[in-house]
């Protein structure tokens, strides 16, 4: 055979399987198409995660899918996403079929302090509502407690916070933290349950309307009045105050971990802090000078 017919086949099959390699590369940080599921409750500071990463990577595609935690989290196991935000613990049995299922050891990737925050109408003489009463009145038959659905992420921290699972609880149903918000108005001796990321962000036209349209209980542990505030939830003195965190199935550095990163270190915690939340991983810190 000649040495140019050799040197022909062998380009062509370098061509080839150039080709077929690039086939096989799904994605890595800054391209590639992924999905992302996030509970309702976390759309606002997922949705500003998700655009100023696709701003800062334009070939990159993160498709946010809006699902109650748990029913994300199945996803998550069957391959149907990428990552996922939590708020709760996974319980002994999560845990297990994460590991087996994805085949990695379970790190959560926390970026965020949030929480769940309890409301009644604007008008209500209620200031303020104790751990005690939320126990007594989630066992009522009266279901004066409203949240957004089961499966929701409001829904299950509440449980965990009380010592209990949501199937146990007694409550109504509004579908959707924003409807919660419009509708509690329209019963007076309900209180309403939603997360504070819905209303948190701080110069957002809709946050504020929504915000002043009800009006947000303190909650009362051992005595003490701890109101949803930026200060408590940094501390985590309040009560129902949850951390966010990722979860993801991706074995190798692709788009979801490239997200997961960008979320975690500090221009992404700049968004979550403008977002009206307490980033996890930056915090102000005071030096004294002697």
């Amino acid at each position: 055979m000649k040495k140019s017919s050799i040197l022909l086949i062998c380009s062509i099959f370098a061509a080839f399987y150039s080709c077929n390699k690039t086939s096989k590369t799904i994605d890595d940080p800054h391209q590639g198409t992924i999905t992302v599921a996030v509970d309702e409750s976390f759309k606002s500071v997922s949705e500003a995660l998700t655009q100023r990463y696709i701003a800062l990577n334009p070939a990159a595609k993160i498709n946010l899918e809006i699902k109650k935690e748990d029913l994300a989290f199945l996803d998550l196991l069957e391959n149907k996403v990428r990552v996922v935000v939590m708020s709760r613990d996974l319980n002994e049995r999560e845990k297990k079929a994460y590991k087996e299922k994805i085949g990695l050891e379970l790190q959560p990737a926390r970026f965020a302090a949030d929480a769940v925050i309890f409301i009644v109408p604007k008008n209500s003489t209620r200031e303020s509502i104790s751990m005690e009463e939320i126990k007594r009145e989630l066992n009522s038959d009266e279901k004066n407690i409203v949240f957004d659905g089961t499966n929701s992420s409001n829904l299950n921290f509440v449980a965990q916070q009380i010592g209990t699972t949501p199937d146990k609880l007694k409550f109504s149903i509004i579908s959707g933290n924003k409807n919660v918000l419009q509708e509690i108005s329209k019963f007076p001796k309900k209180v309403g349950v939603i997360g504070l990321n819905t209303i948190s962000r701080p110069f957002d036209k809709e946050s504020e309307e929504l915000r002043n349209s009800v009006k947000i209980l303190s909650v009362v542990s051992d005595n003490i009045s701890y109101r949803p505030e930026i200060s408590n939830i940094k501390e985590m003195t309040y009560p129902f105050t949850r951390v966010l965190y990722f979860l993801t199935n991706e074995t190798y550095y692709g788009l979801g971990n490239g997200f997961i990163r960008f979320s975690c270190q500090q221009l992404g915690q700049i968004v979550v802090e403008k977002e009206g939340l307490q980033p996890y991983n930056i915090f102000k810190r005071e030096v004294q000078m002697r």
